[in-house]
């Protein structure tokens, strides 16, 4: 008889170590040039700005009374640079803490109507009738009320801010898709659990579009503000220079305002890009 050998199975071959799961997103080469371009075009876009307004300026569209030359501008800030930069401090501290206290105030009321259609029913038609009033209107009224200084500019910059954090804030959480509504349901969430989950994370690329609208309006109203009830400020200075004909100096303010008000909102979209960086992955891109 042939000795009958049990066959031993083969040893499977090694498997090679899977590599490591990548935790967080890696630099890609794209991001070196998406930095550049991040910086120089929007530089650029100024350049031309400037170019117009030399060319408008040297061929006399408009009087110099008016519109002065670039040149005339850059002299008086150089002139009046210490006070000119002490005002901006004002105007900025101002354009922060209006917009900080506009941002808390619009997401909570955003989140009450948001949570309840009845106040939603009860409130919307105020809050529209509120946004809708010229807020320049309320200037002399606002000082009357609460006197000379931060206080009714501080008002002025929430009447302005408020609205598009309210409204976009009660978007975002009332257009949860419906797939991620049919998930929290399936996991028998409870109402705070898919709130702080689901709902509140998802709305809050709808937050940001609100903030970054409001952001420039802060500084149109701190410097609304500052014409009716300033002691300092841009506003003021320009309100004080424009009076006595100096519109070098009144202009050199108005772009140290555009000036902060672009800073702001570039610190703001940076904010978003760090805090919601999985909308940018999950985004299509032009």
């Amino acid at each position: 008889m042939t000795d009958v050998r049990s066959r031993q199975p083969e040893a499977a071959p090694a498997s090679e170590p899977s590599p490591a799961a990548p935790s967080g997103r890696r630099w890609r080469p794209g991001d070196l040039r998406d930095g550049i371009t991040a910086v120089l075009l929007p530089a650029a876009g100024l350049l031309v700005a400037f170019g117009v307004w030399w060319l408008v300026a040297r061929w006399g569209l408009v009087h110099p009374a008016a519109l002065p030359p670039p040149g005339d501008v850059l002299t008086a800030y150089r002139l009046g640079q210490d006070r000119l930069l002490e005002h901006t401090v004002t105007t900025t501290g101002e354009i922060l803490l209006g917009f900080l206290l506009s941002a808390v105030a619009g997401v909570l009321i955003g989140l009450s109507l948001a949570a309840s259609r009845t106040v939603e029913r009860m409130f919307t038609p105020l809050l529209v009738a509120i946004n809708a009033v010229p807020k320049i209107t309320l200037g002399p009224l606002l000082v009357v009320a609460l006197g000379w200084g931060p206080k009714p500019i501080l008002t002025m910059v929430f009447l302005l801010c408020f609205f598009p954090i309210v409204l976009s804030t009660a978007t975002g959480l009332t257009t949860t898709s419906s797939e991620l509504a049919e998930l929290v349901r399936s996991w028998n969430a409870s109402r705070w659990q898919a709130f702080r989950k689901v709902r509140f994370p998802a709305a809050l690329p709808q937050i940001f579009v609100g903030l970054k609208v409001a952001m420039p309006l802060a500084a149109i109203g701190a410097v609304i503000g500052e014409f009716q009830a300033g002691e300092g400020g841009l506003g003021f200075v320009i309100q004080q220079y424009a009076g006595i004909g100096d519109t070098a100096t009144a202009w050199a303010a108005i772009i140290l305002v555009a000036l902060v008000s672009i800073l702001l909102y570039a610190v703001l979209v940076l904010v978003e890009r760090r805090s919601l960086p999985w909308v940018r992955e999950t985004t299509s891109s032009r």
